[in-house]
């Protein structure tokens, strides 16, 4: 599980919390309900109104992804489908049939399936890649209601504090509640900026970055099941789809390659 996010935040919010105190404050005098529950409230209401149902009723699951995603190494996909590609060349492509039901990744497995039913090789680089661009399209549908949510977060955080300071007003003849009045009405505005900046467009960042990197583990899939398919060497399939890695990640590939082929 790759703990970027969790880390940022909750080391985003422990910063905050600890500075609260060093100034003199108490967690607790920013903790407060009715600003929480009116910019958390307020500003989810405001995207789903701007979307649509299964956009908001979605947001469970890419919030648990945001914070639970896992990100393979993509140095393991490669030298999976070099296994795959030796036994192809081996024993032929139907060999294939029995070892797609123990591979993990599910679209490395339809991509095999695919080719193994004999599928024109075009048809597949069309069929795959459709599906690239549709899960493209669905992620970014989904992580708009989290980035409209750090939108609208800050302004729905400033209605809260003009709710707080109308409280204010019609209580001038109580001089001795004004100071704790006034804090309380500013702690929205607080909860509006730092849920839009410590959380809300830092979990949609971090959704779009995740998503671009299944989109391009997808296409080293496709480039891999294509070469499978054409019976490429597993030597040049190997260095083809290193070729499409990261820089880092593909210098770790080549090592790992290289300390295996000397053992």
């Amino acid at each position: 599980m790759d703990l970027a996010a969790i880390i940022g935040v909750v080391v985003a919010l422990i910063i905050i919390f600890v500075v609260q105190i060093l100034e003199g404050g108490t967690p607790t005098s920013i903790l407060l309900l009715p600003a929480m529950l009116l910019v958390f409230g307020g500003a989810f209401m405001a995207s789903m109104a701007g979307g649509v149902m299964k956009d908001a009723l979605g947001v469970g699951l890419l919030l648990k992804k945001a914070f639970l995603a896992k990100v393979a190494p993509p140095n393991e996909l490669v030298d999976n489908i070099v296994k795959l590609a030796e036994r192809a060349r081996r024993e032929g492509l139907l060999a294939l049939e029995d070892a797609v039901k123990t591979v993990d990744h599910p679209f490395l497995k339809r991509g095999l399936q695919l080719a193994i039913d004999g599928t024109d090789p075009e048809e597949l680089h069309d069929i795959l890649h459709a599906e690239i661009a549709a899960k493209k399209k669905a992620d970014k549908a989904g992580t708009k209601i989290i980035e409209n949510m750090g939108g609208y977060a800050p302004t729905i955080g400033i209605i809260g504090t003009v709710m707080g300071l109308v409280h204010v007003l019609e209580n001038l003849d109580k001089p001795e509640t004004l100071g704790h009045s006034i804090a309380a009405a500013f702690v929205a505005t607080l909860w509006g900026v730092l849920s839009s900046n410590v959380m809300f467009l830092p979990l949609a960042a971090r959704l779009t970055r995740l998503s671009g990197i299944e989109a391009d583990e997808m296409e080293l899939v496709i480039d891999g099941v294509l070469a499978i398919q054409a019976g490429s060497n597993p030597r040049l399939v190997a260095q083809k789809l290193r070729s499409l890695l990261p820089p880092d990640a593909a210098k770790a590939a080549e090592s790992a390659a290289t300390t295996k082929k000397a053992a």
